[in-house]
């Protein structure tokens, strides 16, 4: 009999960097609803290193428990890459951590437009006040729970990116956008 090989959660790749660095994090999550944290929490001693998360659906709470400019929601709308910024800076405030990540966008399957259609997230990472966005087009041919799914991975796997990739925040680095560089547009 033999045991096979199971390939590592990448929730417990982002718990075994963290803990390795002895760092905490903390999430802000809008379209994925708390399904980044969920993964993360689903792991037995993850409290040592993972704080909490807000699931900021309303603009409400991004304003006023994030402390997301409510000029960038009405200029920008939700789902842009510098709300993602002031979402994971202000997540990681709030809960005193050294890491944030955050997801807006929309899953579906009504709400997309021209410009945004169905699928597309914008993440935002950062690890103090280092802070790095993406924009991802999962597809409006997937599901809303599809949508979701791999938007919570793809959050979870530019969390285990900056903690352990040298240069994550490097201008250029890494396929994303800084978020001064996003200020300046």
């Amino acid at each position: 009999m033999y045991k096979e090989c199971q390939k590592e959660s990448r929730a417990a790749e982002v718990f075994a960097a963290l803990k390795m660095k002895k760092m905490t994090a903390a999430a802000a999550e809008s379209c994925t609803g708390g399904l980044v944290s969920k993964k993360i929490t689903d792991l037995a001693g993850v409290s040592e290193v993972f704080l909490g998360g807000v699931v900021s659906y309303a603009n409400s709470v991004k304003t006023e428990v994030l402390g997301v400019s409510a000029e960038d929601l009405e200029r920008l709308g939700a789902v842009s890459e510098t709300v993602a910024a002031e979402m994971c800076l202000g997540v990681r405030r709030a809960l005193c951590a050294d890491v944030g990540v955050s997801t807006t966008g929309i899953a579906g399957p009504g709400g997309g437009s021209d410009e945004k259609p169905v699928g597309t997230v914008c993440f935002g990472v950062c690890v103090g006040e280092n802070v790095k966005t993406f924009t991802k087009h999962f597809g409006k041919e997937l599901s809303r729970a599809e949508i979701r799914e791999r938007a919570s991975e793809y959050a979870l796997s530019i969390v285990l990116d900056a903690l352990t990739s040298p240069g994550f925040f490097a201008s250029g680095s890494s396929g994303g956008n800084d978020y001064e560089n996003n200020q300046n547009k």
